[in-house]
Formats: structure tokens, sequence, C-alpha cells
């Protein structure tokens, strides 16, 4: 098994935050355990009788791994305004990453490659370049997710906010991220 990912992302997933990271030979996801920034603002909001209601579990935490060679098709459909779902079929299971619109082509083009073996990393090492011409991207720019080495950290914040406000972030993970990229500043 390959230890580093190719790609990392936060993603919706049934309804629940997830961190999902694609390998070269795997797609895995985790989700964590909690309660989640509506829930707890609800509970407070009624003083406490929601969370009696509905309970406080942390129902759908864990993790799952699809093998890339199980993969039989990478499709995208717009869901809503501000996101793509990039759906996943493979034997015997379909899951869908909800990510924004900007990240869901790159994502879709790396599993694409990854599942017809075009990826470098799944095969040989690329054939060098005949001329000394600069190395051409991988992928085309306009299809790359947004990399936090080519983002600015307002860029990045403003990001945050975003997801945090589309309910894919929970308050507690806006605030520990917002905190790693001031640190960086």
């Amino acid at each position: 098994m390959h230890s580093a990912p190719l790609m990392t992302f936060k993603s919706h997933i049934e309804g629940r935050n997830a961190d999902v990271a694609i390998y070269p030979d795997r797609i895995e996801w985790s989700r964590n355990r909690g309660l989640s920034g509506k829930k707890l603002t609800a509970g407070l909001l009624t003083g406490g009788v929601s969370l009696l209601a509905t309970g406080v579990r942390g129902g759908g935490a864990g993790s799952e791994m699809i093998p890339v060679k199980s993969v039989s098709s990478v499709v995208t459909k717009r869901d809503g305004l501000m996101f793509t779902k990039v759906v996943i079929v493979a034997s015997g299971n379909t899951i869908d990453f909800r990510v924004p619109h900007d990240a869901a082509a790159g994502i879709k083009s790396l599993l694409t490659d990854l599942v017809l073996g075009k990826h470098p990393a799944v095969g040989q090492a690329p054939a060098a370049a005949p001329s000394p011409t600069p190395a051409a991207a991988p992928y085309p720019a306009h299809s790359a997710p947004p990399s936090p080495q080519t983002t600015t950290p307002v860029e990045q914040l403003q990001q945050l906010a975003q997801l945090r406000d589309a309910g894919i972030l929970s308050e507690e993970e806006f605030t520990a991220k917002k905190a790693e990229i001031l640190a960086r500043m």
C-alpha cells in the first residue's frame, strides 16, 4: 500500500463531514464522531429538549476504503449553488463526495486517470520529455483543485468561511484550520 496520498480534501458524505484521501491504489475516507455545530446550537436554543428527543450519538463515525481497481465509473453532478457531487461507482458500492465546484473537476480527473491506469503513480515512471521544455502539469490548470500553495491566506480563510457557512465544516474545525493558516502568515 502507498503511504502518501495523491490528494486529500474535506467532503460531505451521507450528511456528515468526512476527510477523504486518494491514493494510487485506493480511496479512503473517515468520519469523526461528535456533535455537529447545528445539533449543538439547536440543543442550546431549546434548553436541551432537542438533544433529549434526538439523542446525543455520534452515528456514522468510522472509515471506509474502496480499491481503485474496483471503481467502474466516476461521475459528477451539480448539487446546489456551491457544490458538486463526485459519484464513485464500484463493485457493490456507490459513494457520493460533496465538494466545492472548483475542486470537483480535479478530483474526477485524478480518479479517472487512476481507474484507467494513466496516472504516473500507477504504472512506470513517466517518460522524459524529448526537449528541454518545462514539464507539463499532469492536469490542466482549469481543472486542478486549488492548493494551499497557490492561494493566499486571505483566499484560504474566505474558502474556509464558505465551507463553514455551508455546513461542511463545524465551528471547531473552522477555528482550528483558521488558527493554522494564521500561524503560517
